[in-house]
């Protein structure tokens, strides 16, 4: 546009608008709404695109956009009849082929009595790319966290150490090209599990190095990640960490070149490490520094609690392996010592009384049986999955006979439609008959003992969803009960624990575990009856 185009209502001010228009630090562009040709353009907006002063004059407007962007822009301009204004972010397309981001605003104006848009461009390229890098921190952050709180949860979930499925996460936290994860005891580091290299991931776990004290104190020299920039460098922790990682272990920097280190320690006393590994020099900075400083306490706790979770195994292995000692003492070991004295004085009694040495036969019969069903007793109890394999109504009768043979008391057992149990419900069974047995020869002082076992089925209407879209429909459901009756002294049932009857408390605490319903029914003198229903045996968690 020359200026003989422009009238101004004056000379002075058809000056101030070419001085504004040609001084403007933004783009500034007239189109024509009628034909989207450019009819003027600043030089701002001429160097904005790669053009010379005067060149954008008459060249279609949406040359200069994206194509990708050309069809909004196109919108925008046909807008501005109704709207007057818009304000938008567009790809632009220099005369080059280059492109950036701008940003216009658009104003329709009157100018030679047509109607036109005046576009002020600015480029915000890098303001669009600060976003940018901005909103890929933030996205990388959230992942970050998102995987630090996976790991986070699954550590809290097991009491058992997991070191391959720990580093397995952590490549989602921290990436590598190999890692490990070290155990150290004695002195002597142990790679627990290690990814990344096939050969090593198929050895573990294996002795590192016998570190001593000095090599530990120079690999870790404070509580925090050591950063290995380049391995093969002059560096002294590199040349340290070439002669630790040394036979096979060293297929763990091979090809490598950067390295960390993230001592795992808590309250002071170091329990291990992690070891990551990357083909880049100084690939591993500060960032990656504090994510495995956020996530090593919790692995350090964790560990020291897999430390007293087999602890407390161990323990509890050695008091199991006691109790069984002294049952083996005080019921099988008192048994087959009774029998072995009527078994040494039987051919006597049987010469002097044969009447009086059946007597000693059957009771010979008896205590040996009884020892019988204890050994399997034990035995069971050496092998839980026998309280599963074989069925409730024969492991009954192993308890009813062990007791007949210890006590001298006869137990009658009664099946009633047997059929397969959940295991946690069998061994519950298991477990109330068998403390009640207990209770009963500690405190009854009974003649008599009587268990009884109903598995049945019954149906039930059940809607057949919550939207009851469909009739109800009949549902099997499968119950258990189990009915354990003594004619000893009995008890008072308000005040069970002052009898001495602190096993119903262990009744009652493993029937609650599998939802079953306990009925206690006793009186002084008048003997006790235990009752277990399980409403529904097979219903779904």
């Amino acid at each position: 546009m020359n200026k003989a185009q422009i009238r101004p209502s004056s000379e002075h001010s058809q000056g101030d608008y070419r001085r504004i228009f040609e001084t403007a630090i933004d783009g500034l562009i007239l189109i024509d709404l009628d034909s989207g040709l450019v009819v003027e353009a600043n030089p701002a907006a001429c160097k904005m695109q790669g053009y010379p002063n005067g060149a954008l004059e008459a060249v279609p407007a949406t040359t200069l956009i994206h194509p990708d962007h050309q069809h909004d822009f196109s919108n925008h301009i046909r807008a501005v009849h109704s709207r007057n204004k818009f304000v938008t972010q567009v790809m632009h397309v220099r005369r080059d082929g280059s492109r950036f981001h701008g940003e216009w605003h658009g104003t329709a104006i009157e100018f030679q009595g047509k109607l036109r848009l005046l576009g002020v461009i600015r480029d915000v390229s890098r303001r669009v790319e600060a976003e940018h890098r901005l909103h890929q921190r933030a996205e990388t952050r959230t992942l970050e966290l998102e995987a630090l709180l996976e790991l986070s949860h699954d550590l809290a979930s097991t009491l058992e150490l997991q070191p391959n499925k720990i580093l397995k996460q952590l490549n989602g936290i921290i990436e590598y090209a190999r890692a490990g994860f070290f155990g150290l005891e004695d002195q002597a580091l142990y790679a627990l599990a290690v990814r990344g290299a096939q050969q090593l991931q198929q050895a573990t776990p294996f002795q590192v190095h016998q570190a001593g004290a000095e090599t530990l104190a120079a690999l870790f020299k404070r509580p925090r990640p050591v950063r290995i920039a380049d391995i093969r460098s002059a560096d002294p922790a590199g040349e340290l960490l070439q002669s630790v990682l040394t036979g096979e272990a060293g297929e763990l920097i091979q090809g490598m070149r950067a390295w960390m280190w993230v001592p795992l320690a808590i309250e002071g006393r170091l329990l291990g490490s992690l070891g990551f590994a990357h083909r880049k020099i100084d690939y591993f900075t500060p960032h990656h520094a504090s994510l495995s400083l956020s996530m090593a306490d919790q692995i350090a706790i964790k560990m020291h609690n897999a430390e007293l979770y087999q602890q407390v195994r161990e323990v509890a292995a050695l008091q199991e392996r006691q109790a069984l000692a002294r049952n083996l003492h005080d019921a099988v070991n008192q048994s087959l010592f009774s029998a072995g004295l009527i078994a040494e004085v039987l051919p006597r009694l049987w010469e002097r009384d044969p009447v009086e040495g059946q007597q000693s036969l059957e009771d010979l019969r008896r205590l040996t049986r009884g020892a019988l069903a204890e050994m399997r007793g034990l035995l069971a109890e050496l092998r839980p999955s026998a309280l599963t394999d074989s069925s409730l109504g024969d492991l009954l009768g192993q308890l009813a006979t062990a007791f007949t043979g210890r006590t001298n008391v006869p137990v009658e057992v009664s099946i009633a439609g047997e059929h397969i149990l959940p295991g946690p419900i069998q061994v519950a069974f298991y477990r109330i008959c068998q403390e009640a047995l207990m209770n009963i020869a500690k405190h009854a002082g009974a003649s008599q003992v009587e268990i009884a076992l109903l598995y049945e089925e019954s149906s039930v209407q059940r809607p057949s969803s919550l939207i009851a879209t469909e009739p109800p429909h009949e549902a099997a459901v499968e119950s258990l009960e189990m009915r354990i009756r003594d004619n000893g002294r009995g008890f008072e049932t308000s005040h069970p624990a002052s009898s001495g009857h602190y096993g119903l408390k262990m009744i009652h605490e493993r029937a609650e575990a599998v939802g079953a319903q306990l009925t206690v029914t006793s009186q002084p003198g008048g003997g006790t009856e235990i009752i277990v229903r399980c409403l529904d045996v097979h219903q779904p968690e």
